[in-house]
């Protein structure tokens, strides 16, 4: 019944998120306080976050994910822009191995959506047992005096988290069209603005870890990976493909990831940059 329309919302969505990053990024790279642009920013990936919502609600997480990775590539347009420069050939080359990666799974997995609805007791103990071992990873990492594991491990946190959303909006969208009335009388909801809360806060501590280069591209490799297996295990989404078409698909997968880090870490090195200068002109000064 939608078949373009979360694919609408999701491409839009990406846009929304991208720009909200670049603007949280440079707003928070320095010290990772927060500042009026960071909050305009946050206003501008809330509103991307709504429409990822949306886009969850009438289709498949299988679809919706993928497509929200392509966020990565066009937050580096955007940094270009701010940066006066052009977009170098190793970025046209990883943006279309990525565009091209999302657009073969679609095409070539077909992913199957499901009305199913998720049974709330499993739901409850997988979030929360993800959730306290995500805890866990990073309380151990920021007792470490490595800045780039403790970036490291946020980033895989905020991914996580921002993964374990993806079936959390869906069982409120359930929870909406089934009995909407009772929205606020159940865990769900709670839930997810819970691990929300925590994955923003994971972000915003990734940011100011100052090694953009290993959070970022963490952060976008994890999202799609931790929701995509939650809503084949939770909500029962699938694909129905033969094996060789499933052995090109992994590859396909792997040169995608490869290409969301690369990305990743051109658009993590481009909005360092500005505080590099800043901190050079002060030395100079």
């Amino acid at each position: 019944m939608h078949t373009w329309a979360p694919i609408l919302f999701a491409i839009a969505a990406a846009v929304l998120i991208a720009a909200g990053t670049v603007l949280r990024q440079r707003s928070s790279a320095a010290s990772g306080a927060i500042t009026p642009g960071w909050w305009l920013g946050a206003f501008i990936a809330l509103m991307g976050f709504s429409l990822q919502a949306t886009a969850l609600a009438l289709g498949s997480i299988l679809v919706v994910q993928p497509l929200l990775v392509l966020a990565v590539l066009f937050a580096l347009p955007m940094e270009n822009w701010i940066d006066k420069r052009h977009l170098l050939k190793s970025e046209w080359l990883w943006g279309t191995s990525l565009v091209v990666g999302v657009v073969l799974f679609l095409l070539l997995a077909r992913p199957v959506s499901t009305d199913r609805r998720p049974d709330m007791l499993s739901m409850v103990i997988t979030v929360t047992v993800l959730v306290v071992g995500i805890i866990g990873i990073v309380v151990a990492a920021e007792r470490c005096q490595s800045g780039h594991l403790r970036a490291l491990s946020y980033g895989l946190a905020a991914g996580a988290l921002f993964g374990v959303s993806a079936p959390l909006v869906k069982a409120v969208a359930f929870r909406m069209i089934d009995a909407p009335g009772t929205l606020f009388t159940h865990v769900e909801l709670y839930l997810l603005l819970a691990v929300v809360l925590l994955a923003i806060i994971a972000q915003q501590r990734g940011f100011g870890a100052g090694d953009l280069q290993t959070s970022f591209p963490a952060m976008n490799v994890m999202e799609p990976a931790v929701a995509m297996a939650l809503g084949v295990a939770l909500l029962g989404e699938n694909i129905y493909v033969t094996v060789p078409t499933a052995a090109f698909l992994c590859i396909v997968a792997v040169v995608a990831s490869i290409a969301v880090v690369k990305l990743a870490q051109d658009s993590a090195i481009s909005s360092e940059r500005p505080l590099h200068d800043r901190e050079a002109a002060v030395e100079l000064s």
